[in-house]
C-alpha cells in the first residue's frame, strides 16, 4: 500500500527537520532538557486536544498504559540520553552513523519477535542505505572513544526496541492515541530529569519559542503521527528502512538554510539512501502482485 510508504516518508522528512529547529533554539540558549520537555508538552496538548475535539479519545487497558509509559517515559528517555551523551565522546557524525544502524536491529528483532520475513531484498536495501549514510555523514576516524561508540550503539538498540514495541501497540490503538500517550510520558520523564538537574528554564526570546513550536508541531505531532500510521500499514522493518532518509533531509535543509556546502560525495550518498528506500517499496509491491496472482 503506497499510502503507508508516503506516511513514513512524510514522518522522516518532518523528523529530519528537527536538528534545524534545534539549532535555532540552541542559538537562543535553550537547554536540551528544556527543548525536549517543551517539545513533548506542546505535542501532548495538541494530540489530546485533537482527540477530545473530534471525540476520538478512547479508553486504554492497563497493559497498554504500561507500554505507553515504557515507550515514552523509559525507551525514548534512554535513547535520547545515550545519544546526546555519546556526542560528548565521539564526533556527532559518527554518533549519527552508529544510530542509523537501528534498521538492522529492527529487522532482526522483527524476525525474532514478530516472525516477519527477513528477505534478501530487505537485507540488501539496509546495506545500500547504510553505505549511503556513510557517504552523507562521512566516517570520521579520529576520537574513536570506546565509551562514545557503546553509548551510540546502545541508543540504536533502544530505538529499535522502541519501534518494535510501538509497532505492536499501533495495531491495537489508533496512531494519534499512541502518539498522544507517548508524548505525555516523554514530557513527564524529561520534566523530572530537567528538574532534578536544574536544566529547565523558559527565559528566551521569540525565535526560541518559534523553534520549539516548529519541533513540537512538525517534528513531533506530524512525524510521530505519520510514523505510527505508516508502520501500521507496512510494518516496522520497512518503516525503519525508509526512515533512513532523515539525515539526507537534514543535510539538504542545512545546505539551503545555513549555506553549508554539500559536497559531491554527500549528493551521491543521498542518492544511494533514496535508492535503498525505493528498493524496499518496489520489492514489496512486486511481492504483493505475485501473491494476488497466486490467490487468483
Amino acid at each position: 500500500m503506497y499510502f503507508g510508504y508516503l506516511l513514513i516518508l512524510i514522518s522522516a522528512t518532518a523528523f529530519g527537520l528537527m536538528p534545524i529547529f534545534a539549532l535555532y533554539a540552541y542559538d537562543q540558549n535553550v537547554s536540551v532538557n528544556t527543548l525536549l520537555f517543551l517539545r513533548f508538552s506542546f505535542a501532548t496538548i495538541l494530540f489530546f486536544s485533537y482527540l477530545v475535539l473530534n471525540k476520538k479519545l478512547i479508553s486504554i487497558t492497563k497493559n497498554q498504559l504500561f507500554l505507553f509509559v515504557l515507550l515514552g517515559g523509559v525507551l525514548y528517555m534512554l535513547q535520547s540520553s545515550f545519544y546526546f551523551s555519546s556526542v560528548k565522546y565521539i564526533p556527532a557524525s559518527l554518533a549519527a552513523l552508529i544510530l542509523y544502524l537501528y534498521p538492522v536491529f529492527v529487522a532482526i528483532l522483527s524476525f525474532i519477535v514478530n516472525k516477519e520475513q527477513l528477505t534478501k531484498i530487505l537485507l540488501l536495501s539496509i546495506i545500500i542505505s547504510l553505505i549511503g549514510i556513510i557517504c552523507v555523514l562521512g566516517a570520521p576516524s579520529e576520537n574513536l572513544n570506546l565509551l562514545g561508540i557503546l553509548l551510540a550503539l546502545a541508543a540504536a538498540v533502544i530505538y529499535s526496541i522502541y519501534i518494535i514495541v510501538g509497532g505492536r501497540i499501533s495495531l491495537q490503538v489508533p496512531p494519534v492515541v499512541t502518539s498522544a500517550y507517548i508524548s505525555l510520558f516523554a514530557a513527564i520523564s524529561f520534566f523530572i530529569v530537567g528538574l532534578s538537574t536544574k536544566t529547565i528554564h523558559i527565559h528566551f526570546h521569540f525565535i526560541g519559542w518559534l523553534s520549539i513550536l516548529g519541533i513540537s508541531i512538525i517534528s513531533s505531532v506530524i512525524s510521530m503521527g505519520a510514523f505510527f500510521a505508516g508502520v501500521k500499514l507496512i510494518g516496522p522493518t520497512k518503516g525503519s528502512i525508509l526512515s533512513m532518509i532523515e539525515p539526507v533531509v537534514t543535510i539538504v535543509f542545512s545546505t539551503i538554510l545555513f549555506h553549508e556546502n554539500m559536497n559531491f560525495l554527500q549528493i551521491i550518498g543521498g542518492t544511494i539512501v533514496l535508492s535503498g528506500a525505493f528498493l524496499v517499496v518496489i520489492a514489496s509491491e512486486r511481492n504483493k502482485v505475485v501473491e494476488n496472482k497466486m490467490d487468483f
